[in-house]
């Protein structure tokens, strides 16, 4: 998951850079939190144990933001896991001009979640008038 964050957040750099939009901008913030490892004994039916690993709970924060007003590409998104549940929000702006907002979450009870909200904004194209 932090390699996609950190290839998006390089080809978004990129494509600013190559195309010299001063008025576009992004953002991305990581944040894992590391845990202390718990070990985890996994037992065969007669109750004798087979093995014992280590596992550090999950836990970790991201969020990133692209705003270019040349392009029209605006997006953003937030995602936090904590063990099993996992919760987020993303919104971009759709070539219609209407912006999609998506929350959703999932954990391993009742699975993945999403509630999908449309806000229509009419776009009002410019007139020029010549003289």
């Amino acid at each position: 998951m932090y390699f996609k964050v950190i290839c998006l957040a390089a080809f978004v750099s990129a494509v600013m850079s190559q195309h010299g939009h001063e008025h576009a901008h992004s953002s991305q913030h990581i944040s894992k939190h590391d845990g202390h490892a718990e070990p985890v004994v996994i037992k065969d039916h007669h109750g004798h144990e087979k093995h014992v690993d280590y596992y550090t709970h999950p836990k970790y924060e991201f969020k990133y933001e692209v705003s270019d007003k040349h392009t029209g590409d605006h997006k953003t998104q937030h995602e936090h896991r904590d063990g099993d549940v996992v919760k987020g929000f993303y919104s971009l702006h759709e070539p219609d001009g209407s912006v999609r907002d998506v929350h959703y979450e999932s954990d391993k009870k009742t699975g993945f979640h999403a509630e999908v909200k449309h806000s229509t904004h009419h776009i009002v194209p410019e007139h020029h008038h010549h003289h």
